[in-house]
């Protein structure tokens, strides 16, 4: 899990992703020869009076903030996420007077909200102990009582808000019965429907005028390359943005930032891979105008507009790092903003023509900044300790060169015991950002090797793309790749090599165990797709639209694939101790597909523990998140044959 806390946005359509997760309850295991994973069993564990914390729980605990979203129309009015309660909620800040107030306060915490453009509401997703599922709901900017933000709407899977002036809103909903539907809702009216498809879609954007929306939707079967259709209010249809053949799934993807903030401007910021890689285009859907931009920047690009519309903000993302540039429109002139090494995890231009932007490295943990000069927002209580900077590492494998991030431990050549870190998504990757899950393991003299394996984001459309040929697998014979340079290089103990990862991480770890079973040592898989078949069954409807993009249909239609790709076909070949942790609510990686994995296991003999929590994808509460590090530690210290103090530095 990154340092970054996740954006308190809401706008853009749902894309499944790794994000900030919700709390832990233990339950009881009842498959014979499964053993329940320790609860903060030793309490040499935890923090008690006259013994400070060790330097990786002051990382988790250490209060952080995440780039905050500003109303329009108000500037000085924001909301933003912190974990300063201890648990990740939403908070309001007047930029006039300085004062703060935390606006959320639930059990399992509170990560998806969005302010309207005059500043007078603020939005939240209630959903239940994690599940994603649930309603909006508003509050005064004030503060005051919570009110349904969009009553007549049942509960759905969010899937993109627009905040309009008067009340207005466009919200888009996921559902497993419907499919996808976009509604527009106004104050003393039933929600009216103005979409509806069987495909992922979700809303991107609401023009300043109030009258056209940008709909993002997978109506032809990929929901990587997404279309863009510009609709009215009522829902009729002004133009359609695909870049493919008619009636044909698209060769690329359309991504839409938002319509320029102006009044009267139906221009559209995009995002098109034409040339191989994430590039700016303006649209004008009333014209049919298409400008593309060509920077001449290397890697992928993201782009927001300048409130007054005048240039564009560009997020360049490449090999692992990123940095600021302005682009001025009518000059056509690049201007590089002053950023230090490290990753840019979020970027706005506000009114007066300055940035803020979150930044963070691998040795620094995250800043909100400003290139006006100093820091914009410091959240209360001690910093997180520092770690070690990050190496790259290029590795030839059989699909072309792969980057891989080391981070080394201090204090003595290799080679060391090493965990293998491997990211979620799948279409994201890792980059030179502060991460406390990673400096955990660096503080108990483990290296870390994250790679950006074939599917990972950032290195072209065409590495993109390859995930899905035969999927799974090809990530895991990149992984393998960089496993055997990590070896032969002196890095690595090959009798000490640990594969772990969260969802998409955690599937290739337990695909991995089975695939290739005398390459790793133990296995530590967090929220991962365990069962395939019976994943696709349970999760949420925007996952198996994606599933069904990657693998080539339904289990239905491709069983083979399924099969392929599943890490229960490969159960019988696990030969090390495997540590599972799972959310009972989690709708992307559900409970049944991982208890059906963990029964096989018991059935086997195999040596593994499992820790379930009453939440979903993971923990917004820190304590929680403590704790199932504090598990894996153990894990990995007796099944490694470590001494047990080195898990309690």
């Amino acid at each position: 899990m990154s340092d970054s806390a996740p954006p308190a946005t809401a706008a853009g359509p749902y894309v499944p992703r790794l994000h900030i997760d919700a709390p832990d309850t233990t339950d009881a295991v009842d498959a014979a020869g499964t053993v329940d994973a320790p609860d903060a069993r030793d309490a040499a564990d935890a923090e008690t009076p006259g013994h400070a914390a060790p330097a990786w729980e002051k990382r988790f605990r250490a209060p952080r903030v995440s780039l905050p979203d500003w109303a329009e129309h108000a500037p000085d009015r924001s909301v933003f996420l912190s974990n300063a309660s201890g648990t990740y909620e939403i908070y309001a800040w007047d930029r006039v007077t300085g004062a703060q107030r935390q606006v959320t306060d639930r059990a399992n915490g509170t990560t998806m909200a969005s302010i309207d453009p005059t500043g007078a509401w603020i939005w939240w997703f209630a959903d239940t102990d994690g599940d994603e599922f649930g309603v909006w709901m508003r509050q005064p900017f004030e503060g005051g009582p919570d009110e349904e933000a969009a009553p007549g709407l049942a509960p759905s899977y969010p899937a993109g808000l627009a905040i309009g002036a008067d009340g207005l809103a466009v919200v888009a909903c996921s559902t497993d019965e419907e499919g996808s539907t976009v509604h527009v809702v106004r104050p003393g009216t039933a929600p009216a429907t103005i979409y509806r498809h069987r495909e992922s879609a979700g809303v991107s954007a609401l023009s300043e005028d109030d009258t056209l929306v940008i709909i993002e939707h997978s109506e032809h079967g990929d929901t990587m390359h997404p279309s863009l259709r510009a609709v009215r209010l009522d829902g009729s249809t002004v133009a359609e943005l695909h870049d493919g053949e008619p009636g044909k799934a698209p060769g690329s993807g359309l991504s839409c930032t938002g319509f320029a903030p102006v009044f009267g401007d139906p221009r559209v910021l995009v995002s098109h891979q034409r040339r191989g890689r994430w590039e700016p285009m303006i649209w004008n859907p009333l014209t049919g105008e298409q400008h593309e931009i060509d920077l001449g920047l290397p890697g992928d690009v993201g782009v927001d507009w300048y409130p007054d519309a005048s240039a564009l903000l560009v997020e360049h993302d490449h090999h692992a790092r990123s940095e600021l540039y302005r682009y001025d429109l009518a000059g056509d002139t690049l201007v590089r903003l002053d950023t230090p090494p490290g990753t840019v995890l979020g970027a706005t231009a506000r009114p007066d023509g300055t940035v803020e932007y979150l930044w963070s490295s691998g040795e620094r943990p995250s800043e909100l900044r400003s290139t006006g000069g100093g820091t914009v927002l410091v959240p209360p209580g001690d910093r997180a300790p520092e770690s070690v900077s990050v190496e790259d590492a290029w590795v030839d494998g059989p699909g072309g060169r792969i980057h891989a991030l080391v981070s080394r431990p201090t204090g003595g050549p290799g080679p060391y015991p090493t965990v293998f870190e491997i990211h979620g998504g799948p279409t994201a990757h890792d980059g030179d950002h502060f991460a406390p899950g990673v400096a955990v393991w660096v503080d108990h003299g483990f290296a870390v090797v994250r790679v950006n394996y074939r599917g990972s984001t950032g290195y072209g459309k065409d590495w993109t793309d390859a995930l899905r040929e035969r999927v799974g697998l090809i990530e895991l014979e990149d992984i393998a790749a960089v496993r055997a340079w990590a070896v032969e290089s002196g890095l690595a103990d090959p009798d000490r090599l640990v594969l772990s990862g969260g969802s998409w991480g955690g599937y290739l770890t337990l695909l991995g165990l089975g695939v290739q079973p005398e390459s790793w040592s133990l296995g530590l898989a967090a929220v991962p797709v365990a069962d395939y078949v019976a994943a696709y069954e349970d999760e949420m409807e925007a996952l198996k639209a994606m599933d069904r993009t990657l693998v080539g249909g339904t289990p239905e239609e491709v069983p083979e694939r399924y099969a392929a790709s599943s890490p229960i076909t490969y159960v019988d070949r696990v030969r090390v101790p495997v540590f599972v942790s799972a959310g009972l609510n989690d709708p992307r990686c559900p409970i049944r597909q991982i208890e059906n994995y963990v029964a096989r296991l018991a059935e086997l003999g195999a040596v593994h523990e499992v820790y379930r929590y009453e939440a979903g994808h993971g923990s917004a509460v820190v304590e929680e998140r403590i704790r199932q590090v504090r598990n894996e530690l153990d894990f990995v210290a007796r099944h490694l044959g470590l001494p047990k103090t080195a898990a309690r530095t």
